[in-house]
């Protein structure tokens, strides 16, 4: 994993330079994420690491898969294909994402919930974390019945739980002290 993330850190860097100069963040962030699911795909793995194929066709056979892509972007999964690194994609993307959110100044947040939130509890939490951080919160949300209810709430090395477990684990806590 630290492997593959700082092989991925060159590429995703040069690529967030070029698609700012440019004013082509969305463009980039989109293709890049398509492009890591298709080299997230298990039969796509089997065909990047196929010496049968040359660079070209496995550059052509990725960017079929994953949809339209403007010429700088195919040169981009040309150079990766021709360097071995296709495989590093999803590393990419996620790090060209962050380089994305520091420079629009916004702040990634997971929430987990144990149950499904609706849309304005969602709106309620972002609001809240916009207050609390003075910048705009890109909130992603999952489910995950183990916390029993209420929330927790991740952001960068920070976490809010306001769970259920996680006030028995402090109540816990307590009593064996």
């Amino acid at each position: 994993m630290a492997e593959s993330l700082t092989i991925a850190r060159p590429y995703a860097e040069a690529v967030f330079k070029l698609a700012r100069d440019a004013g082509s963040l969305p463009s980039w962030s989109d293709a890049l994420s398509r492009l890591a699911a298709v080299a997230g795909n298990d039969a796509a793995r089997e065909l990047l690491g196929n010496p049968r194929l040359s660079t070209a066709q496995v550059s052509q056979l990725v960017a079929e898969a994953c949809g339209p892509l403007e010429p700088q972007q195919f040169n981009f999964v040309q150079v990766l294909a021709e360097n071995e690194r296709l495989s590093v994609l999803p590393d990419i993307a996620r790090h060209f994402e962050t380089l994305r959110s520091g420079h629009e100044n916004i702040v990634d947040a997971h929430v987990t919930s144990a149950f499904p939130l609706t849309d304005a509890q969602v709106a309620e939490v972002t609001g809240t974390l916009q207050a609390k951080y003075g910048r705009q919160v890109k909130v992603t949300v999952s489910v995950d019945a183990d916390l029993i209810g209420g929330v927790s709430v991740r952001v960068g090395d920070e976490v809010m739980d306001a769970s259920v477990r996680g006030k028995l684990a402090q109540l816990a806590g307590v009593l064996k002290a």
